[in-house]
């Protein structure tokens, strides 16, 4: 007998179900390629202060600056490409985007004095949010609802990845061939992202109703504000601690800074883990797993003072920090859910809060320790943060 292929409905059906499986994750894969490059772009530099100021004649602190102008840029761009570009088509949304990001990163490796690094940082962050909030939508749109967290937390993940391998490759080529070139291996993942992204983001349309005016009217949901405001507040305790993490480890717990790096990488392998697990709790139950989150990232947050102490327990401790991104998914998945039609302008806007969470809690920590209350008492103000972001999350499901 010759070999017959079978055509039964069940093995069409098996085959249907294993090409949207297989094209799914091609185009997770794509969208997380290009995640992965804008998160090793957006923190590299934060290892590459020294040298930048070096060469550009600056002192450290002022060279700050250039990571708060790229944050600018990410809250300003959310909105205003989310508004602007809503009725494109997602795979062209999202290659421009990160085409643009290429060229953000690589105009500053042409930059030779401060102000101009500083302008075109900012441009780089400007497609960051609506990057993040378009990929997310189609991934989430991809998959059946019960599964969209998962979704968006394997987007995610390439940002979350990045800290382990893209932002340590970057760091290494800045301090070897000079801090132009980590921008130049940036630009050229972002490119290679684009690509992936053309050929895995196949037939996906805006959203149904998508426009301007609709896009807008997010900005009037009072939801999508508290939801908003859930990460804006909630997230900023993680960023309270981890922006002072380093003198924390060496003048707290003692550590010797040879082994800063290999410690901190642990955090990245947190964020990794709490990105996974994270997502996978919002699919079960997306509200209790908001709530139980933020109360995690109160504990872990709460416990900074006293486990820091000690070298053991502070090394655990920093993973643990790396696990409080694990609401991140589940925030997003509350944002599709309350913004009605402005799904990409709410998707987007979600890393603008993050980024307000970024320089809440850094300024906040900033504070304290100046105060006088010591290195370990951002943790105690990160528990507060943690629990004001529940308090708004329990003010958002009452209305």
């Amino acid at each position: 007998m010759p070999n017959t292929i079978s055509t039964t409905p069940a093995s069409v059906n098996a085959r249907a179900t294993e090409n949207t499986q297989r094209r799914f994750l091609y185009a997770v894969t794509a969208l997380g390629l290009g995640a992965f490059a804008i998160g090793t772009g957006e923190f590299a530099m934060m290892g590459l202060l020294p040298e930048v100021a070096k060469d550009l004649a600056v002192s450290i602190p002022e060279t700050g600056h250039v990571v708060s102008a790229y944050a600018f840029g990410v809250v300003i761009g959310a909105p205003m490409f989310a508004v602007l570009t809503a009725s494109w088509p997602r795979r062209t949304l999202l290659i421009a985007l990160i085409l643009l990001f290429a060229a953000g990163n690589f105009a500053g490796t042409l930059t030779t004095d401060f102000l101009s690094l500083n302008i075109v940082r900012f441009i780089a962050g400007l497609p960051h949010g609506a990057y993040f909030g378009v990929a997310t939508l189609v991934a989430a749109n991809m998959v059946a609802p019960q599964k969209r967290a998962t979704a968006v937390g394997l987007v995610i993940l390439g940002l979350t990845s990045s800290t382990l391998l893209g932002v340590p490759v970057a760091t290494w080529l800045g301090q070897a061939w000079g801090w132009r070139a980590a921008y130049i291996f940036v630009a050229a993942l972002a490119v290679l992202s684009s690509v992936a992204v053309y050929f895995a983001v196949l037939g996906v349309a805006a959203t149904k109703n998508a426009n301007p005016r609709n896009e807008l009217g997010a900005l009037a949901n009072k939801q999508v504000w508290l939801t908003l405001g859930v990460g804006a507040v909630g997230f900023g305790g993680m960023f309270a601690v981890f922006s002072y993490i380093k003198p924390i480890l060496t003048e707290v717990t003692k550590l010797s800074p040879g082994i800063i790096p290999l410690t901190l990488s642990l955090f990245g392998i947190g964020m990794v883990v709490g990105s996974i697990l994270g997502a996978r709790l919002a699919d079960k139950n997306l509200l209790r797993s908001i709530a139980g989150l933020l109360l995690w990232n109160a504990l872990v947050l709460g416990g900074v003072s006293f486990a820091m102490t000690y070298t053991i327990s502070a090394i655990i401790w920093v993973f643990l920090l790396g696990t409080l991104v694990a609401v991140g998914p589940a925030l997003q998945i509350r944002l599709m859910d309350v913004a009605g039609e402005a799904q990409t302008l709410a998707a987007a806007l979600n890393h603008s809060s993050f980024n307000v969470a970024n320089a809440l809690g850094a300024w906040l920590g900033g504070m304290v320790i100046t105060m006088g209350y010591g290195w370990t008492s951002t943790g105690w103000l990160g528990a507060l943060l943690a629990l004001g972001g529940l308090a708004v999350f329990g003010l958002s499901i009452k209305k």
